[in-house]
């Protein structure tokens, strides 16, 4: 895969992210919005292969956790009884979660 076709992808999986977001029936929506901005901007120029990966693993893990609440994704379908499948801990915290907290708190 070419390096621009793979950030197209990355670029398509991160606007999908955000539009699902919007119709994320939750009080935490824009927080969750922001937390996606700030993760693919903080990973953008990550060079590690095995990084990039468990993050991609994490967003399309994410675009499925998000999407299963769609009203329109599960109206769509001819039967009218649907189902929600959670993963125990689907998202998992990045080994320096705490560092960038820390940090993120003492700029405010």
């Amino acid at each position: 895969m070419s390096a621009t076709s793979t950030q197209q992808s990355l670029l398509h999986l991160y606007r999908k992210l955000l539009r699902s977001c919007q119709t994320f029936p939750s009080r935490k929506r824009d927080s969750i919005h922001q937390a996606i901005r700030e993760d693919f901007r903080f990973y953008q120029n990550e060079q590690d292969p095995h990084k990039i990966e468990q993050q991609i693993s994490i967003a399309i893990k994410g675009l499925d956790q998000l999407q299963q609440f769609n009203v329109s994704r599960m109206t769509s379908t001819s039967s009218s009884s649907w189902n929600v499948h959670l993963e125990q801990n689907p998202m998992p915290k990045p080994d320096d979660y705490d560092e960038r907290k820390q940090k993120k708190n003492t700029k405010k």
